[in-house]
């Protein structure tokens, strides 16, 4: 079935529906965070070094690269539920099975099926919210899945403290929530319309659809017709658009684990060295992006997303800068905080565009390619940034961030002068 503006859309989604689709977005940033605190209670466990246990952390992450175009694929095939719930259980089967796990190589196995799973889900989650949803309703649907995406951020780390202390396997329990979430997706998810009624459906949704401010400056072709190449690269070839967002999309999970990996060193020149300490900015870099996110779908009503885009290059070249010659701990909350609210912007819109540039039947395919993006970025972020610190210290970092934030508000504003030519 295929997915998208044009696609068959689905009987009116209810309220439940939305919050089964918010609760499971919670479980993507899930995947890694909650065990981050448990990190040297799996190395004593394991007996194994702090880079192996690191690799327990980050091992799903490579796996939902692989497998996000095989979960593009089939959601293109079957419609995006059935794919989505099964995700779920992937998901509860790969996380989960850390409950039973006293051994290395058998857990990064398990840790590469949950990526699957998680491959699935986001993937899922994405079309889902395409099918179900239009106009403002798509966006405060796509904000909110950014917010709990940030709110987990927050929470979910403390979470995997709290039930470490108790053991270090116990928190992979939690990974368990997924299975009553994919049977609940079954059970409240609506199914498509029949053929004569979504038709009009469609013809609503794409009309809905082209009144977004899409960066239609990056390419001229950017409307809602499917694309005619038939393989991927013709397809960037016609919407080079496409490829702008991925980068924006990417970049901005750079920027996002800059900050993950290198602030906590940052924290330690002003002299907060503490877990918890550390855990409140990285919270209220969440908390950040979660009231940001929640508030999307008003604030690009009222002024459209590019430039919301543009705020939250701003946003970041501020923190950024500031993080580069901040002195004292209060004042280095300003940072994650900036770059928080310009997350909460950049995530949603990014989607927002992502719907509204891809092929209307290969919705699935280009929906995996965010997430692939997403976590390639993250990925690139210590390649990127690291050898900075060595030569110039850390400061340096957020010195280099704030340069890329200037570069990204300069081309941002060029496709708003070009918007208004």
């Amino acid at each position: 079935m295929p997915a998208g503006r044009n696609s068959p859309r689905m009987d009116r989604p209810g309220r439940a529906t939305l919050w089964v689709i918010v609760a499971s977005a919670t479980l993507t940033v899930m995947a890694g965070a909650i065990l981050g605190p448990v990190v040297p209670g799996i190395q004593d466990g394991l007996d194994i070094t702090e880079s192996q246990a690191g690799l327990v952390i980050t091992t799903h992450a490579a796996f939902i690269v692989l497998a996000s175009p095989l979960a593009g694929a089939a959601i293109d095939r079957f419609g995006p539920r059935r794919p989505y719930a099964f995700g779920l259980g992937i998901y509860a089967v790969g996380g989960g099975a850390g409950l039973g796990i006293d051994a290395y190589v058998p857990l990064l196995a398990s840790r590469a099926v949950l990526g699957v799973g998680v491959a699935f889900v986001h993937t899922g989650i994405t079309v889902l919210i395409y099918e179900y949803y239009t106009g403002q309703a798509m966006d405060r649907a796509l904000g909110l899945r950014t917010g709990a995406n940030s709110v987990g951020a927050a929470v979910w780390p403390l979470v995997g403290g709290a039930l470490g202390v108790i053991a270090w396997q116990v928190p992979f329990a939690v990974y368990l929530v997924a299975a009553p979430l994919g049977v609940a997706a079954l059970l409240v998810l609506p199914e498509p319309l029949d053929a004569a009624s979504s038709e009009a459906a469609g013809g609503d949704a794409s009309t809905a659809a082209t009144s977004d401010d899409a960066p239609a400056t990056v390419d001229d072709d950017n409307d809602n017709t499917p694309a005619t190449a038939s393989g991927v690269v013709g397809v960037f070839a016609s919407r080079p658009s496409l490829l702008a967002v991925y980068l924006l999309y990417g970049a901005a999970n750079a920027l996002l684990y800059a900050i993950v990996v290198f602030y906590p060193q940052l924290l330690e020149t002003l002299g907060v060295a503490s877990a918890l300490g550390i855990s409140l900015y990285l919270s209220a870099n969440g908390v950040a992006g979660g009231i940001a996110g929640a508030s999307y779908d008003r604030l690009k009503q009222a002024t459209g997303s590019l430039w919301l885009v543009a705020v939250a290059f701003l946003l970041w070249t501020i923190g950024f800068g500031t993080a580069a010659v901040v002195e004292s701990p209060a004042a280095a909350f300003l940072p994650v905080v900036l770059f928080g609210i310009g997350l909460g912007l950049v995530f949603p819109s990014s989607f927002v565009w992502v719907e509204r540039l891809a092929p209307t039947d290969r919705q699935g395919q280009f929906g995996s390619y965010v997430a692939m993006a997403g976590y390639i970025g993250q990925f690139s972020a210590p390649v990127v940034f690291g050898p900075l610190v060595a030569p110039f210290g850390v400061r340096a970092v957020f010195s280099a961030a704030a340069l890329a934030a200037v570069g990204g508000l300069a081309a941002v504003g060029v496709a708003l002068w070009r918007s208004n030519q």
